[in-house]
């Protein structure tokens, strides 16, 4: 075939074309040894094939811990905890005489029989209602934000029996009767006073600007009293029908719990109370029938 037509069918590749075929060709050769290196190390039984896979493919690398570590939210250290608990008596409780309204027909009329006094409230599996659940040390004082509180004259009785408060908080007295009635605050620390509430009138505000334990009376019905425990801060309770009580949104810290009655006396107990956690503290009180 002449020269020229050779040229025009089979043109000349470049060079860098047989350097590229060279080195392909090296490695496909490159490729076989290996197959026949792992294929002969497998039929004469020196290795296992699933070794051979890890060889050739090693694990992957465990995530830095410090990545993981980011991932999870760390517990706030500030984050408030509670304080749970409930009280209760050991022994038998005093009989208290029931209340005698004979002299007053318009208390009278809204009980059928003996009416029980407020003082000494006991409940289900030896509870003790009633009972005032405070922070005696290791709280902060605070502002008070607190809404108003009502304490209702009702049946010739203080309803609730017991109202916990901060300082400058303040609380309506309302007269639900038909009869006047008196509110007379015997403070000590705080300014006492005494006022008559007729029937039907706006009720009677009270608010106290240093923390106490205050009885309330009615002069003109000396069976009404109440308590009236006035705080710094807000971390307080008064114990339900069933001893139970719970003091929210403690900060992180130690803590004296006390649990007053106003029969029986006090009990304090330190803890310590983490970031979010929930503690529980019970009371229990040793009541004699005399």
């Amino acid at each position: 075939m002449p020269e020229s037509v050779s040229a025009a069918v089979f043109p000349r590749q470049p060079a860098i074309h047989s350097v590229v075929s060279v080195a392909l060709s090296l490695v496909a050769l490159a490729a076989c040894s290996v197959i026949l290196s792992i294929s002969a190390q497998i039929f004469s039984g020196s290795v296992s094939s699933r070794s051979l896979i890890y060889r050739l493919a090693p694990l992957p690398e465990l995530p830095d811990p410090a990545i993981l570590a980011a991932g999870i939210a760390a517990p706030d250290p500030s984050a408030p905890g509670t304080v749970n608990g409930r009280v209760t008596f050991t022994g038998t409780p005093k009989k208290l005489k029931p209340i005698d309204m004979s002299r007053e027909p318009n208390c009278a009329k809204f009980y059928n029989g003996p009416v029980p006094s407020d003082v000494n409230l006991t409940g289900p599996d030896s509870s003790l209602q009633n009972v005032i659940v405070y922070i005696s040390a290791g709280a902060p004082d605070e502002n008070f934000t607190g809404p108003v509180v009502q304490m209702k004259q009702r049946g010739c009785r203080y309803a609730p029996h017991v109202v916990a408060v901060m300082t400058n908080q303040e609380v309506w007295v309302q007269n639900d009767d038909s009869v006047t009635h008196s509110v007379h605050p015997m403070a000590h620390l705080n300014q006492e006073w005494n006022r008559s509430q007729p029937p039907g009138t706006p009720p009677v505000v009270m608010h106290f600007s240093q923390p106490e334990f205050i009885r309330v009376r009615c002069e003109l019905h000396p069976w009404m009293n109440g308590v009236l425990a006035v705080f710094k801060n807000s971390h307080h309770a008064v114990s339900d029908s069933n001893g139970a009580f719970t003091l929210p949104n403690l900060p992180p810290g130690k803590y004296t719990v006390t649990a007053w009655h106003e029969t029986y006396g006090t009990q304090s107990s330190e803890i310590v109370v983490g970031p979010g956690e929930s503690k529980d503290v019970n009371f229990s009180f040793k009541v004699l029938p005399y």
